[in-house]
């Protein structure tokens, strides 16, 4: 059960996610990720993107040939679904005023996820603004919050829990300049007792670590590893290195 598995993360042990976007694998490269991913012990694995994929369920097939661990929906639309994923991450966009990415895809797609046996964890979403436009701001049509503005995210963070969600997630987007400042963790982290997962421009085990210190619970890689700027291995035994540290 992946939700259990995210709430046993909060105070104890940290959790890394490698983001795979559909519309960006090449199956030999991939091949050799999922290969390190195993032996060094990948936590979660994400699928998902911006854009409108036909290989969904191609590519989990593909994962879950070659690696037992939880696949898990991270979807930019409501077409981007698939049964064969373990879970999914019931993403509502709570920082934008987009009453689609608030509501209107989940009513699309609540029949079909009623029925598909998968995990839902609802999701408060929180976009901030890492240096750049990202493909999901443009795609949302939403306002990031300004890195400066870490009160506004933690008051969004707050409306969150209280609405109910299960699990806080601070994105800066696929390919940002900036991470998720580490302020904004630190607030956000000791006042919401949600698990808190960290994305966007997450380039080097040291922006591993210091996310890990400022509060973060599951880190999520992507962009780097697709981008060869980094290797999974690498990032993982920084998890291990903070965990057992």
């Amino acid at each position: 059960m992946i939700l259990p598995f995210l709430n046993n993360l909060k105070g104890c042990q940290k959790a890394l996610a490698w983001l795979i976007d559909p519309d960006k694998w090449e199956e030999n490269f991939l091949s050799g990720q999922l290969s390190e991913a195993r032996e060094a012990g990948i936590d979660l694995i994400f699928v998902g993107g911006s854009l409108v994929s036909n290989h969904i369920d191609q590519l989990i097939t593909k994962i879950k040939s070659e690696i037992e661990i939880p696949v898990v929906l991270f979807p930019g639309s409501p077409l981007q679904l698939s049964t064969k994923a373990d879970g999914m991450l019931l993403l509502s966009l709570i920082s934008g005023r987009n009453s689609e990415y608030l509501i209107g895809n989940h009513v699309i797609a609540a029949p079909f996820l009623w029925e598909s046996g998968i995990e839902i964890i609802p999701t408060g979403y929180i976009l901030v603004n890492g240096g750049q436009q990202t493909s999901v701001s443009y795609m949302s049509n939403t306002q990031p919050i300004p890195p400066e503005k870490p009160d506004i995210a933690l008051a969004t963070a707050m409306a969150g829990e209280m609405l109910g969600l299960k699990v806080i997630y601070l994105d800066a987007g696929s390919g940002a300049h900036n991470p998720v400042p580490l302020k904004m963790i630190s607030m956000v982290s000791q006042k919401i007792n949600l698990p808190i997962i960290i994305g966007g421009g997450m380039r080097t085990a040291a922006d591993i670590r210091n996310a890990y210190k400022s509060g973060a619970d599951l880190v999520v890689v992507g962009s780097a590893i697709e981008n060869r700027q980094c290797r999974l291995s690498e990032l993982i035994a920084e998890r291990d290195s903070f965990n057992n540290g």
